[in-house]
């Protein structure tokens, strides 16, 4: 099937403008992904700002330069620096300086200078059923899922070639057909006490990844809504353990209001019946670390953490000085809150960093340790630290996370799935 350009999109890739290179990006991508189209989108979520590499920052400059600017909503995914000033980068020059560049490139691009991960909880929630060309896997799979618009996972530099355009290859997750779910993910055989527990759904999501891969699936056995929060870190652990790219949950999710209906009303074609022994494998398959005595510091905040997340933090430090750093990644809408009342000097006074526009493991901010153990209460950062930052994983809920970084050494509440 040969794809076919509107008059209008042929007049602006003909042209040689930044429009036009972004156009071409757009259509070649079409072309070899089989689409027959390009359809029109609602919005974009730029991954492609975060620096990797002098070619990335050149890139966003030759769109510049060509006087190219994003035409429809645009909100940007982390960058490589701490624009906000609140930690210390360790990126040093010329890289530094690059980064800078590339941050600054999207920024003349009109991009919004949101700079988080979770730019759905920072007011960018595209409507049920709108065609949107986003990046970043976590905000991908909640797009999906949680929101019910429509995109493909799009990857550096596609993302911004589809912002500029206002455009995006008619296939994948986009068709309606695509989207209905072929496998049954069941929990009904998990406690009340574990699905209503902060620690399940990372655990949970890690565990469906695996699983399922890039099929479509449905979460059957949930009882009430978890809260968007649960939502969020499950489909952050999945999109980084699988290719998940969206996920319904029957009577939780906007597409799915019971399992007949996301079925399609066709059989599963396969089944999966999670029992508490393989949630409780899938839980210490999170950890690296074996037999730690002691920890060196604690990072939340993949996907960055929400200003409720932030609420039960403080509860659960409650006035008192922690022993070993927690980085605490997040996003600047959410910043400027803890800015109005003093909140952010009292968690940085008891020993909290917080990390705003970026994190600690797409960025060097931790200090460079051998044999460092970082505790976590995130399957994404489980996922990625080791191999991106040197440190081994310990898996826990936030207050697992919160004693272990007060007394110095790993402390684990059981709550049985």
């Amino acid at each position: 099937m040969s794809l076919a350009l509107s008059p209008e999109e042929q007049a602006i890739a003909y042209g040689k403008d930044g429009a036009a290179m972004a156009m071409r990006i757009v259509a070649d991508s079409a072309r070899l992904l089989g689409a027959p189209r390009l359809i029109p989108i609602a919005s974009a979520h730029i991954d492609g700002a975060l620096y990797h590499g002098d070619s990335g920052t050149l890139f966003a400059e030759r769109l510049v330069e060509g006087g190219a600017r994003v035409s429809v909503r645009s909100t940007l995914n982390v960058g490589a620096l701490d624009l906000m000033g609140c930690s210390r980068i360790r990126l040093e020059e010329p890289a530094r300086g690059m980064a800078r560049r590339m941050m600054e490139a999207y920024r003349r691009l009109g991009c919004e200078q949101s700079w988080t991960c979770a730019p759905y909880q920072a007011g960018h929630r595209p409507a049920l059923g709108s065609d949107v060309a986003w990046g970043e896997s976590n905000a991908v799979v909640f797009c999906n899922s949680v929101l019910g618009a429509r995109t493909n996972r799009y990857g550096d530099f596609l993302d911004i070639a589809c912002a500029i355009s206002g455009r995006a290859p008619d296939y994948g997750l986009h068709r309606a057909e695509n989207r209905r779910a072929r496998l049954v993910f069941d929990v009904t055989e998990l406690s009340a006490s574990f699905l209503g527990s902060e620690i399940a759904w990372p655990v949970l999501g890690s565990l469906y990844g695996r699983e399922v891969g890039n099929t479509i699936g449905v979460v059957t056995g949930v009882q009430r809504h978890p809260g968007e929060d649960a939502l969020k870190a499950f489909g952050a652990a999945a999109a980084s353990s699988g290719a998940v790219g969206l996920f319904h949950i029957a009577g939780v999710t906007p597409e799915a209001p019971d399992l007949l209906t996301i079925l399609d009303g066709a059989a599963p074609e396969t089944v999966v019946r999670v029992t508490p022994e393989m949630a409780a494998k899938a839980r210490a398959g999170l950890s690296t670390a074996t037999a730690a005595k002691t920890i060196d510091a604690v990072a939340i905040g993949s996907p960055h953490l929400s200003l409720s997340e932030f609420d039960m933090l403080e509860r659960l430090i409650a006035g008192r000085r922690l022993s070993v750093p927690i980085y605490a990644c997040t996003g600047r809408h959410v910043l400027s809150s803890l800015e109005q009342n003093g909140r952010r000097k009292m968690l940085e006074a008891s020993g909290v960093v917080i990390v705003a526009d970026t994190c600690v493991v797409v960025t060097p901010i931790m200090p460079e340790l051998a044999g460092g153990i970082l505790m976590t209460n995130s399957g994404k950062f489980a996922h990625y630290a080791p191999g991106n930052t040197g440190y081994a994983v310990l898996y826990g809920s936030l207050a697992d996370c919160v004693e272990s970084a007060v007394l110095g050494k790993p402390v684990f509440t059981d709550i049985a799935a």
